[in-house]
């Protein structure tokens, strides 16, 4: 059926081989695809169905694209999924998360080196004990164009839920003992911020032997509040500097991939 599928317009997605480039960037909401397509040259709409819109154009004369995941694990990994089958083959998230660590400001921008898999989506994949981690040479590129662009980052690992509600208010939630035993433990043990999509993109990127990387930026920081300390007031405008970080990254792994003939 799989081999049969990458030769059909893809369920969800509604594409079909040839619909995008191998480098594709995955953002959450739809909203932001056209958004991000501004920064490639000679983009085009080629779909929008459900939550998966999708845009592709080039970066130096290499075709790239941009489609949307919603919200969530089950949703991200059915486009990935999907985009695998046409022939994508390396993906670069980028979204927005909230800090948990309290030297880390509203404004900077989080790379995920790996995820904590506190999702359903990956259980239907591989064993709980299997890593959520980021390619390495995504996140070395992602790394890389953070310094050349000199916007404030930290790397290190990402928390990964699926109720948004479980982590702003987890007192009201009948398990909400064991979400804030959890919460503090990630704490505990130097975890950077909260999103919902990376665990599950990581996991499965893994298995379907693709490359994957994350690179967010933080809308606040609940812990810096709770420790009563100063947050700035940011908009998910600041998002394009997320955004300018992953075309860098892009650009490089495209010249990288160009010298090693791939």
């Amino acid at each position: 059926m799989a081999n049969l599928l990458q030769d059909e317009l893809q369920f969800h997605v509604k594409l079909k081989k040839g619909d995008v480039g191998r480098y594709v960037i995955l953002p959450g909401d739809p909203g932001r695809c056209e958004r991000i397509a501004k920064h490639f040259d000679n983009p085009r709409h080629v779909m929008t169905n459900r939550e998966y819109c999708t845009w592709t154009g080039e970066l130096d004369g290499v075709p790239v694209s941009v489609t949307s995941t919603g919200i969530g694990g089950p949703s991200a990994v059915i486009a990935l999924e999907e985009l695998v089958n046409v022939g994508a083959d390396t993906f670069v998230r980028v979204g927005t998360c909230g800090a948990m660590q309290t030297d880390i400001l509203a404004g900077d921008i989080v790379i995920a080196n790996g995820a904590i898999r506190m999702e359903g989506t990956t259980k239907e994949y591989l064993p709980i004990e299997f890593p959520a981690v980021a390619d390495y040479e995504v996140l070395t590129a992602l790394v890389e164009a953070s310094k050349k662009i000199g916007h404030p980052y930290h790397v290190g690992i990402v928390e990964c839920k699926d109720s948004f509600y479980g982590q702003q208010c987890p007192e009201r939630m009948p398990v909400g003992y064991e979400l804030q035993n959890k919460w503090n433990a990630w704490i505990m043990g130097g975890c950077k911020a909260s999103e919902m999509e990376s665990a599950a993109i990581f996991t499965v990127s893994s298995y379907l032997r693709v490359r994957s990387g994350t690179v967010l930026y933080v809308l606040q920081n609940q812990e810096r509040r709770k420790a009563g300390l100063e947050d700035r007031k940011v908009s998910h405008d600041g998002i394009e500097s997320a955004i300018d970080v992953a075309i860098e990254a892009i650009r490089a792994m495209i010249a990288e991939d160009k010298k090693k003939g791939l």
